[in-house]
């Protein structure tokens, strides 16, 4: 079946960096887009950055523009989320998903079109 298995996560300061993996299985990889996603408490779950199936389009949100970066490994089936910089307002469980609704192989942040998510990693930015 389909698994998606963030890593990652854990406490750092304020300017500092961490790297999050999702290691996927159950599912042809190269045929998807992943998304990333995070949820503070007593918000709602946000997109945060996605990549395409061949990697041709990556995003992210005005938020973390310039400071996450998101790659993928097709021989590992892992997607990758580089964050730098970060900034109390990070704080969040962090979510990798798979692209449910067509197209499969293309990115967009509306949390219906994600049929598939894992099991959420925390990150926590404090001094």
């Amino acid at each position: 079946q389909v698994q998606l298995v963030e890593s990652g996560g854990g406490l750092v300061q304020p300017g500092g960096s961490l790297r999050l993996s999702c290691v996927t299985s159950g599912f042809n990889f190269d045929y998807y887009a992943i998304g990333w996603f995070r949820q503070a408490p007593g918000k709602e779950r946000e997109g945060v950055s996605c990549i395409s199936d061949s990697s041709r389009d990556t995003s992210v949100v005005d938020s973390v523009k310039g400071r996450f970066t998101v790659s993928r490994d097709s021989a590992k089936a892992t997607v990758y989320l580089q964050m730098s910089s970060l900034k109390p307002e990070d704080t969040a469980v962090y979510y990798c998903a798979l692209k449910g609704a067509n197209p499969i192989n293309k990115c967009n942040y509306q949390l219906g079109a994600w049929s598939s998510w894992g099991q959420g990693t925390q990150v926590t930015v404090s001094s």
